[in-house]
């Protein structure tokens, strides 16, 4: 009943959104809640908190783990919690009316951050084309 208490701006109301939720790596039994082609390999947390952060959205990070990670590595450590609604109960933002929507946002943008882009750019613009063959071969068998 707390939550017929609490408004839906205390922090305890922000919707969690764990790393696992958007990686590509995961499987959906391991977690991932968007389909495979849409979401991001290793997401983390300060990514997903840039993305939202630049998005203009209330957002802030937690050392907590998913109980599905089995990998305790600090770069899958992290839950971002996020403000979805305001105190009288109106989105605060248009374009997140939903956790499904945060997700689909967060994992379109952080292919656009600078560290992805950047981070030994001649590394990285060589697998994502092969990443793209690495679908279509999946998708012909």
């Amino acid at each position: 009943m707390a939550h017929l208490t609490q408004s839906p701006a205390d922090k305890e109301r922000f919707i969690c959104l764990y790393p696992i939720y958007i990686n590509s790596k995961k499987t959906l039994a391991e977690g991932r809640r968007i389909p495979a082609e849409k979401a991001v390999e290793n997401p983390s947390c300060t990514e997903i908190r840039d993305v939202l952060t630049a998005a203009g959205v209330n957002v802030y990070v937690e050392n907590k783990m998913h109980p599905r990670e089995w990998n305790r590595d600090v770069q899958f450590r992290g839950r971002v919690r996020v403000q979805l609604k305001q105190a009288d109960g109106e989105l605060c933002s248009d374009k997140f009316s939903s956790r499904k929507d945060v997700m689909f946002y967060v994992a379109e943008m952080i292919p656009k951050l600078k560290t992805r882009t950047q981070k030994s750019s001649g590394a990285d613009s060589s697998s994502q084309p092969g990443d793209g063959g690495k679908k279509s071969k999946k998708k012909k068998k």
